[in-house]
């Protein structure tokens, strides 16, 4: 029960990982970032941040067995340290509190697990210090403090331009599609992907390839979008871990509708017609990679789940 009157003793914020169901990478723009054009698509695989009050800041990280959390950082590099210090600068109080992340999405996998843990914690300490942050500032937060945070915040279907933080929700969001989820014994470095992106691509149009067919079969049957699924880092984090083209392959031989990279990897993620089907091409997936996952989507961005 939320109470009437006093701080919460405790909020914990539900943010979800992201599958790119497309994503058309540009040629670096001036800043040095790539301009992207990109269909997000949140899935029931979450981080759930809780925050209580505190004399002091205080991170604690805890994950899913099939997870390293040592490869979790605890100290000002962790994106959950920015995103508390950026909110507390805004309102002008003390960035103290008592947080705790409980993980399951993969670390450096391309599913966007920080960036959830940021737009969790922005949301947590907004309610947890009585802020009301607008939306405006809070979607302004998210976009500074990396491209996949506003979406983390928005969840669903949702439209990236910009170098993706431009966010705008699109149709498809009512219509539940299945996924098969590897993840890989070892995470791969997003900025090394997008290196090896800039040396194969080096003639790469400003301009990203756009998803037009895709966003407008969204809302369609399953097979309309089996042949639609695209990724422009796919190649780069293949010749980066030549091992995932054998998942990929994998996946396929397990009857999978369609499988991809999941932004710039190592995760592998395999698209069903059902629950019935993405269980079946889970068992067939068994002992591939690190560990199978089967979700569903589109979920909620960042949402309250407790508050005490």
């Amino acid at each position: 029960m939320i109470p009437t009157s006093g701080p919460p003793g405790s909020v914990t914020v539900r943010a979800p990982a992201k599958i790119n169901l497309h994503l058309g990478v540009g040629a670096p723009r001036g800043d040095g970032f790539h301009p992207l054009l990109t269909v997000y698509h949140a899935i029931g695989i979450y981080d759930d941040v809780t925050v209580r009050p505190s004399d002091s800041w205080r991170l604690t990280v805890e994950t899913a067995p099939y997870l390293d959390v040592t490869a979790v950082p605890l100290g000002d590099d962790n994106i959950v340290v920015r995103a508390a210090t950026l909110l507390a600068d805004l309102h002008g109080v003390p960035a103290h509190a008592d947080v705790l992340i409980r993980k399951e999405i993969p670390v450096a996998g391309g599913m966007a697990g920080g960036s959830a843990d940021a737009a969790a914690v922005l949301v947590a300490l907004d309610r947890l210090w009585g802020l009301d942050t607008s939306d405006e500032d809070m979607f302004r937060l998210a976009a500074e403090l990396g491209s996949d945070v506003p979406f983390a915040l928005m969840g669903g279907n949702v439209l990236g331009t910009g170098r993706g933080e431009v966010v705008e929700s699109v149709r498809g969001g009512d219509v539940v599609r299945w996924w098969v989820v590897v993840t890989a014994r070892e995470g791969l470095s997003t900025p090394a992907v997008y290196r090896r992106f800039d040396a194969m691509a080096a003639d790469a149009s400003p301009r990203p390839s756009p998803p037009h067919r895709l966003v407008a079969f969204l809302a369609d049957p399953v097979e309309a979008i089996t042949g639609l699924l695209h990724n422009d880092l796919q190649e780069p984090a293949l010749d980066l871990r030549p091992e995932l083209r054998d998942v990929l392959a994998a996946g396929e031989k397990a009857g999978a509708l369609a499988g991809l990279v999941s932004g710039s990897g190592p995760t592998c993620v395999f698209l069903c017609s059902s629950a019935d089907h993405a269980r079946g091409v889970a068992a067939g997936l068994d002992g591939v990679g690190e560990h199978v996952l089967v979700a569903n989507g589109p979920v909620a961005g960042a949402h309250v789940v407790e508050h005490a």
